[in-house]
């Protein structure tokens, strides 16, 4: 098994689960059920309808039908999903949000900001 298969494991946090705490990781999460802490993954993270995040949250592309709230940086893909709530800061790549969405957050684009950078120390 060569080191990139083993990342494309998803990992799970079942509902009726509750953790308290950080979790590294390099595969993909989905969160059925709460975590109040971080979780910094270099995969994709799924937030499902009945799943929440209170904390920090850092990973490659991100789709939340549930609740977030804290701090969450994804380098790709945000996608909130109608019955997503979403509270705190917020920077992305790029971001999805389909009608029905309760985004209260902060929100910067990662990619925007580099494009101002470069061309201001250009000129």
């Amino acid at each position: 098994m060569s080191g990139k298969e083993m990342f494309n494991e998803q990992n799970k946090i079942a509902a009726g689960t509750q953790i308290t705490g950080d979790i590294t990781a390099k595969g993909a999460f989905r969160i059925e059920g709460f975590l109040k802490g971080s979780l910094m993954t270099t995969g994709k993270v799924v937030i499902s309808k009945n799943g929440s995040i209170e904390g920090t949250l850092e990973c490659e592309n991100a789709d939340i039908e549930g609740n977030f709230n804290g701090k969450l940086t994804v380098s790709g893909v945000l996608s909130l999903k109608s019955s997503a709530i979403v509270d705190g800061e917020v920077v992305a790549g790029k971001l999805a949000v389909e009608p029905g969405a309760n985004f209260n957050a902060t929100c910067q684009m990662r990619g925007t900001m580099k494009s101002v950078k470069n061309e201001k120390q250009s000129a």
